[in-house]
């Protein structure tokens, strides 16, 4: 087995740890929804109610403490300060953990009759995205579960639970936050699951139960989001790669509206018969999550005591033969190198200037006036075709198709904009291995500008991660890996490009984001449309200090007409327009249209030839599909 941490609460070393080496312990069940039955809106923060309601939550605790549980979990799930904060809570968050402790605290002395009831002091995950997936770097997100934890160590808690985690990089930053904060105290570490047993992220069982091992969980499990069936498999799983004592808390099955409530519909003898399951599989810990009530725990105290529960005896059922190493995940293998994935990156690599021209999908649904212009584009020296997804939350044939249709018909590349806001990683993690499939090898990985933006204001987002999130998605499908961790057999060979903007009215944070990006894996980054020469060669210069030196392709957009100068200066998100330009443009429109439109291809070579030795190319817009606009442009940079 791999050594675990020396932090690692040792078996006997903890009185909870002594419990679990000699008995199957029950936890409690439902807070969230046992407040709800008894007023609590949800629209409100329910750990709140430990300050305005305290006498409600004790009230839960000792219906929990009465119905046999071992364990008492506080009110506490969301109490960190990125999920108060929106409730304008941040300021009490250590009064919040605090008498959440004492509440379960005072129950378990209350109600127990002498019998030895631990306090675990719960602790969910922050509802942030953090890195590979978003911008959270891991230091922030140990830092705020720290936070939490010294709160909650300071209200009396017995161990540490860390429940319903997703992410498993976000889980493995709670566990450290444990260790630093209270390293004489348990931590029981459960990740939550979907039906098929793997992690929300597709992580399968074994893989989180022999990382969670590595990382020093002193107790190792799954709760939340499923019934017991799904549950009980992926414990089965988890049994085969760890020797640390298991949990299981399902949910009473999944919610069912009936005649418009929201109804868990295990009934408590269901959750008692598989509490017994669950023991004769390997769990020392058994309870219930959303849904279950102290009826649910009784039964599944009596399921526990129907079976001989110490170790020393054989329970009854199914016995496991446990490995005496977990197994380890498979290595990543090398990715495809750089200049062998695509032309564009063979460029790049050879630090040759690259021109991409940028067409837009079509409204419709025939190709064969954007397959023309990319022929143009192509015949006109063009090295591909920039295909943006969904520009200004637009509804346009999908860039995917309309790359592929672009790549089959005229034989240049195409450049992919992938954006985050209509699919979620699922869905995003299909369209990509698609795509690849189908030969489109360059990628721009983009946020996406928000439905609100665009033809349907009423249209709702994804995001389920941001640009920097999904350019670690597209790394790790580069290093043959899946969300989950899984093996894909030949790793793709995306070249994985992500946006910039030097002209970012929050510069600091554009840089920041810059840094994260090509920490997650970018490779090459494109500009948005470039007007202000001094802000990009400022922008380049210190990304190179920094040494986040990547190949950086400036976007350029040749104006046709004052009123497109105004529309790029006031409505365009992330592009900045001098007002010089704009005075510019005004003066030509005076003398008519075709003096406009020869202005702005003016003002566009004027800039190329100002910054054609700071970039690694150009990416130049054509204006109502005007190629030869585009290539006078690019001519500049010869």
């Amino acid at each position: 087995m791999t050594e675990t941490s020396t932090a690692t609460a040792t078996a006997g070393s903890h009185p909870f740890l002594e419990a679990v080496g000699s008995r199957v312990l029950v936890f409690d069940g439902a807070m969230g929804t046992r407040l709800y039955d008894k007023g609590v809106f949800i629209n409100k923060s329910f750990d709140e109610v430990n300050l305005t309601r305290p006498d409600l939550v004790q009230l839960v605790h000792e219906e929990y403490v009465r119905a046999g549980a071992d364990v008492l979990e506080t009110n506490t799930f969301s109490a960190n300060r990125a999920k108060l904060t929106p409730h304008g809570l941040a300021d009490r968050l250590r009064d919040i953990n605090v008498a959440g402790a004492r509440l379960a605290r005072a129950a378990a002395a209350a109600g127990n009759g002498g019998r030895p009831v631990f306090v675990a002091g719960a602790v969910g995950p922050l509802g942030l995205k953090i890195e590979p997936w978003g911008p959270t770097s891991r230091e922030e997100a140990r830092a705020l579960f720290a936070e939490q934890i010294a709160a909650l160590v300071e209200g009396g808690v017995d161990l540490v639970c860390l429940e319903t985690f997703a992410d498993l990089n976000e889980m493995g930053e709670a566990i450290k936050a444990a260790r630093e904060v209270a390293p004489g105290l348990p931590v029981v570490a459960q990740m939550t699951i979907d039906e098929d047993g793997c992690g929300l992220y597709g992580t399968p069982p074994e893989v989180f139960a022999a990382r969670m091992d590595a990382w020093g969980a002193d107790v190792i499990g799954v709760n939340c989001s499923v019934g017991p069936a799904p549950m009980l498999r992926a414990v089965e799983r988890m049994a085969q790669v760890t020797r640390r004592p298991l949990s299981a808390q399902p949910n009473a099955g999944l919610p069912r509206v009936v005649e418009g409530r929201t109804l868990y519909l295990c009934s408590p003898e269901y959750m008692g018969s598989y509490a017994r399951k669950f023991i004769q599989m390997g769990a020392r810990i058994v309870g219930g999550c959303c849904g279950t009530t102290p009826e649910h725990i009784r039964q599944i105290v009596g399921g526990a005591r129907m079976l001989k529960t110490f170790l020393n005896d054989e329970p009854s059922g199914v016995q496991v033969a446990l490995p005496a190493t977990p197994a380890a995940p498979a290595e990543e293998v090398a990715p495809v190198p750089f200049a062998e994935r695509s032309r564009l990156a063979g460029k790049l690599a050879r630090g040759e200037k690259v021109l991409l021209v940028e067409l837009t999908p079509p409204r419709g649904a025939e190709a064969q006036a954007v397959i023309k212009k990319a022929r143009q584009a192509h015949e006109g020296g063009a090295d591909a075709i920039n295909i943006p997804d969904g520009p200004r939350a637009s509804a346009r044939m999908s860039a995917l198709a309309t790359a592929v249709c672009i790549q089959n018909a005229v034989g240049i590349e195409a450049v992919l904009h992938y954006c985050c806001r209509d699919r979620n990683l699922l869905g995003m993690q299909g369209d990509l291995l698609g795509a690849y499939a189908l030969g489109v090898k360059n990628l721009i990985i983009i946020t996406g500008d928000p439905p609100k933006l665009g033809d349907y204001p009423d249209a709702t987002a994804v995001f389920d991660v941001d640009s920097i999130g999904l350019t670690g998605v597209v790394s790790r499908l580069n290093h043959g890996r899946d969300l989950g961790n899984n093996a894909l057999g030949q790793p793709t060979g995306f070249v994985l490009g992500v946006g910039a903007n030097p002209g970012a009215i929050d510069l600091e944070r554009e840089h920041r984001r810059f840094h994260w990006k090509v920490d997650a894996g970018a490779e090459y980054a494109v500009t948005q449309p470039v007007f202000d020469v001094d802000a990009l060669k400022a922008f380049i210069g210190r990304i190179r200090a920094e040494g986040k030196t990547i190949p950086v392709v400036a976007g350029i957009w040749p104006l046709i007409s004052l009123r497109n100068a105004e529309f790029m200066k006031n409505e365009v998100p992330g592009v900045v327009v001098p007002d010089a330009v704009v005075a510019r443009m005004a003066r030509a429109q005076e003398r008519g249209k075709d003096e406009a439109m020869a202005e702005g291809v003016q003002i566009a070579r004027e800039i190329v030839e100002q910054i054609k030795d700071e970039v690694a190319g150009l990416q130049v817009s054509a204006p109502l599909g005007r190629i030869s606009m585009a290539l006078e442009v690019a001519g500049a940079m010869r």
